[in-house]
């Protein structure tokens, strides 16, 4: 029997130099532009930083009726992999845009290992700034200033993007932002961990989608060199001090499944949030696992319901 190789299982070469040759090529879709007629939902790219090569796409619905919620998107792809425009990921924000309403800023930052943890909170928070910058400024983005509702913006992220909209909002806490108001953080199966084993991670250890050899060098390729599983990026359990902030956040919506190998650190999560004194909507399944909206349509539409309902 063959040794599992987590690097084949993410289809990545780790190069001398630190860097990754990524091996799968995700089909893109491009922005529809701002005036295409046959589209129900419209989309555009913008520039984030020049210097860092991050960039956004934000969708609206072509047809707008009134001010709408902003959400600040940050999307999956395990640290290494991803873009905003590969299809997977335009086709959900794309739905998530026109069924919710909303205005969706979905923020394409940097990957790992290449550019590891904190760059991708250091990149959400440049997107922060942006949005704020729309609702304060003169001769912002027409879409932002038209349509958006800067009195509820929403952080919302999947799995390690998840991670980031978590991190996101605490740092918001540090930034002048007096053009938006934070209504709500939502977080997608979380992707959080820790030193110590969980039941669940031991129980699927070996899961087809998520295992756990493949969890810990996710990590290994994002944290800071030299810190372990038990850093505050990685395991939010151990942050005393950012445990004491969570009562000034807006509320939480947090989503899991219950064949997610990380289910355990969500479920832990959630309650933390709570003995916190924040205030949490938890939306748990039994049958599921990490991932499942990506190749299940009926999943991704109620995952788009529970984001309706909460917003």
């Amino acid at each position: 029997m063959s040794k599992f190789d987590p690097y084949e299982h993410m289809k990545v070469i780790l190069n001398e130099d630190g860097t990754l040759t990524r091996l799968m090529h995700l089909p893109t879709t491009p922005a529809t532009g701002e005036s295409a007629s046959d589209h129900a939902v419209l989309s555009k790219d913008v520039t984030l930083s020049e210097e860092k090569k991050t960039w956004m796409r934000i969708y609206r619905p072509a047809v707008c009726n009134g001010k709408l919620p902003v959400i600040i998107y940050f999307r999956n792809g395990s640290w290494i992999t991803f873009s905003v425009a590969n299809s997977i990921v335009h086709e959900g924000c794309n739905k998530l845009s026109g069924q919710v309403p909303a205005i969706v800023v979905a923020v394409d930052y940097r990957n790992a290992p290449e550019h590891r943890l904190p760059s991708q909170y250091e990149d959400a928070t440049d997107a922060l700034r942006w949005v704020n910058e729309q609702a304060t400024e003169r001769g912002g983005d027409e879409w932002l200033g038209r349509y958006g509702d800067f009195s509820r913006c929403y952080l919302y992220g999947s799995s390690c993007g998840a991670n980031v909209a978590y991190h996101a909002a605490l740092r918001s806490l540090d930034l002048d932002l007096r053009g938006v108001t934070l209504a709500g953080v939502i977080l997608n199966q979380p992707l959080f961990g820790g030193k110590k084993r969980t039941r669940s991670e031991l129980k699927m250890a070996t899961d087809q989608y998520f295992p756990l050899p493949v969890i810990d060098l996710l990590w290994e390729l994002a944290l800071p060199p030299g810190m372990d599983r038990d850093h505050r990026f990685c395991n939010p359990m151990v942050d005393e001090a950012s445990k004491a902030k969570l009562r000034r956040l807006g509320k939480f919506l947090v989503i899991g499944f219950g064949g997610d190998t990380l289910i355990d650190r969500q479920q832990d999560f959630v309650q933390m949030l709570v003995m916190n004194g924040a205030k949490v909507e938890a939306r748990f399944d039994d049958v599921g696992f990490h991932g499942i909206e990506m190749i299940d349509p009926r999943r991704a539409g109620a995952i788009v319901s529970f984001v309706k309902d909460f917003v």
